[in-house]
């Protein structure tokens, strides 16, 4: 643990910046019209209390006990589940009528249960008596249709809705106590399901008869090789040797042309004679590595991006430390964001700016833009959100666990650890989609022992990083807790702002998937913008394959709706059932977006940074940033 009195390491601590020409100025922070100097590392403030000594010992020794509990169970606090439990136990046990109409059901289900046992064991095609979920593909192998693996799994999908029955549809539970007993049951329930047993499951007992056994033989090298990666904080050795980042992943060249203790600025060298007018900045989210955006060649978005003649800068976030604990929503709006703006615009001043942010990035650029919009700053010509929340009401399953109760005990560990682990962050996020994230990979991986290959996309997944203790807190509370960001109560530089103070045209892409920002989340930007247009993109795939959906990958397709500022609103599932569906990707329809929306004149590309403004070439992209464990 850091002392608290110790100040944080500048970016020259941490990485050497490479010296200029004998004869060229010393680098400066670029000038720009805004007295704040944004390179400068934050100094360490009041208001979360981390030290021995700052603290109260008894609220020490709570913290303490929190977080060594908080280790124990992925972060996920006893006392939200035992609240949420004891809530629906009581209700259930006060409503007789619905206690009836729980054993009426479970009489039909065994009744259903027995009359299709009977009738399978002379007729091997007898329907059965209930159906998967479209999206569970966990007995679809044709093995399950066989006596006696036919009555185990329907044994246990009637089990499973019947449990779902009981979860749901309780008067007087609180809606939020009602979802997280449905959502931890239905956890449970999976962990016990028959797929993931090599003694119920037909496809691992055939795997192993034919296979003698190897199989089980080659599962066990893959868990091992797991743990392996798993405790010593490595990546797969298959990950390792085949995505190296700066050779097989991130290799569009250019050039880091700015660095401060936050991030490194990559200004990527034009391939076109001339390029448009207007920059691209990327802002993407600091809980992953930029280079899910330069993925390989065929599939890097900033590489097709700069194909087609945009100037395009992206910003690497440095994978923060337990020293950097103090870091927080203000640093990486000022010291990130911000001072990418300003070295951008050093680089091409008068020009405006395409900026595009990622996930978090892109709620980030909102809250920038609306400062931006009240302060008289028009920088940005164009605001293009990708899978970006700015009203956390309605942000899926997520919502589950973030309440005052279970933000205490995260925070607890994070006082601790001085912030989220990688691992732990992950596990949040698999739990979601435990049956294709957790159990399905285990009987791929341990049990049929076909571990599968891996791509790109997968190595950089594996390539994690880490949130600082006092961002994640304020991020929590603020915009997941508070909603402040959408309800106008988000403070910068001590003064709220507002969404629909920005003007500048919007392009935002939703994906039909998503476990992490529901579409129909990110679709709410129609509700709190004012400005001049909105285009609305739902695309196929998850929250990452989604967005990195370049053309020529099969089976993509997405929607496309515009709406003004003087058209009407339409709700989110009338817009899906109205809105016309395309094949292919996204990307041209964006690219056409941001060509209509830039100046028509072409230019000739800028030189890599701006020396007369302190601005010089420090390295080769990827950067250093992004190469941090």
């Amino acid at each position: 643990m850091s002392d608290a009195n110790e100040p944080l390491p500048t970016a020259a601590a941490r990485v050497p910046v490479s010296e200029p020409a004998a004869n060229a100025p010393k680098p400066t922070t670029p000038t720009t019209d805004r007295p704040t100097d944004r390179s400068a590392p934050p100094r360490r403030r009041e208001g979360i209390e981390h030290s021995f000594l700052g603290a109260h010992i008894p609220e020490t020794i709570d913290r303490m006990v929190n977080a060594n509990l908080a280790r124990s169970t992925g972060g996920i606090s006893p006392a939200v589940l035992a609240m949420a439990y004891f809530d629906w136990l009581v209700h259930l046990g006060l409503a007789p009528g619905k206690q009836a109409l729980l054993t009426e059901k479970a009489v039909r289900k065994m009744v259903r249960f027995t009359l299709y046992a009977g009738e399978s064991m002379h007729d091997h095609q007898a329907p059965p008596c209930i159906e998967p979920l479209p999206q569970d593909r966990r007995f679809a192998d044709p093995g399950w249709q066989q006596w006696p693996y036919n009555l185990i799994y329907q044994s246990f999908l009637l089990t499973q809705q019947w449990w779902h029955n009981a979860t749901t549809d309780n008067r007087g539970v609180d809606k939020r106590n009602e979802a997280i007993v449905s959502f931890v049951t239905r956890q449970i329930l999976d962990m016990f399901s028959p797929a993931n047993s090599p003694l119920t499951n037909p496809e691992i007992l055939k795997a192993t008869m034919e296979e003698g056994g190897q199989n089980l033989v080659r599962g066990w090298a893959n868990f091992m090789a797991d743990m392996k990666s798993q405790i010593g904080g490595q990546r797969p050795d298959d990950t390792i040797e085949r995505f190296v980042v700066g050779r097989d992943v991130a290799i569009t060249p250019g050039q880091v042309i700015f660095r401060n203790h936050l991030i490194e600025l990559i200004q990527y060298q034009p391939t076109t004679p001339q390029v448009y007018a207007e920059p691209v900045l990327i802002v993407p989210a600091w809980i992953m590595k930029y280079y899910i955006l330069d993925l390989s060649p065929h599939n890097s978005m900033i590489r097709y991006l700069v194909e087609q003649g945009h100037t395009v800068f992206t910003i690497s976030w440095i994978n923060p430390r337990p020293q950097d604990r103090d870091l927080g929503m203000d640093d990486y709006l000022q010291a990130g964001l911000m001072a990418a703006l300003d070295a951008v615009s050093a680089v091409l001043p008068h020009r405006k700016i395409h900026a595009v942010g990622y996930c978090l990035g892109g709620t980030l650029l909102t809250i920038a833009a609306a400062a931006m919009s009240r302060d008289g700053d028009h920088r940005i010509k164009t605001l293009t959100l990708l899978a970006a929340q700015t009203d956390f009401s309605e942000a899926g399953e997520l919502l589950l666990f973030i309440n005052e109760s279970q933000v205490a005990f995260l925070e607890d560990m994070m006082w601790e650890q001085g912030g989220l682990d990688a691992d732990q962050m992950a596990g949040a996020f698999q739990l979601l989609r435990s049956n294709d994230l957790i159990w399905s990979r285990m009987v791929h991986d341990y049990l049929l022992g076909q571990r599968q290959s891996q791509t790109d996309l997968m190595a950089w997944n594996a390539d994690p990083t880490r949130m600082p203790f006092r961002m994640h807190s304020e991020y929590l509370r603020q915009l997941f807790l508070g909603n402040k960001v959408a309800s106008g109560h988000y403070k910068v530089n001590d003064r709220p702002i507002a969404i629909t103070d920005i003007r500048a045209p919007i392009f935002a892409v939703a994906t039909e998937q998503d476990h992490i920002a529901p579409w129909r989340s990110v679709y709410k930007i129609n509700l709190l913008t004012d400005a001049d247009e909105v285009t609305f993109v739902l695309t196929s795939g998850g929250h990452n394959a989604g967005i990195v959906s370049e053309p020529g990958h099969a089976r993509r397709r997405y929607q496309m709706a515009h709406r003004s500022d003087r058209d009407c609103y339409i709700d989110a599932d009338t817009w899906q059932a109205t809105t016309p569906t395309q094949s292919g990707s996204w990307w041209p329809a964006w690219q056409g977006w941001l060509a209509e929306h830039s100046a028509e004149q072409r230019v000739a590309p800028p030189p890599l940074g701006a020396p007369d403004k302190g601005l010089y070439p420090i390295c080769a992209a990827p950067g250093t940033y992004v190469l941090g464990t």
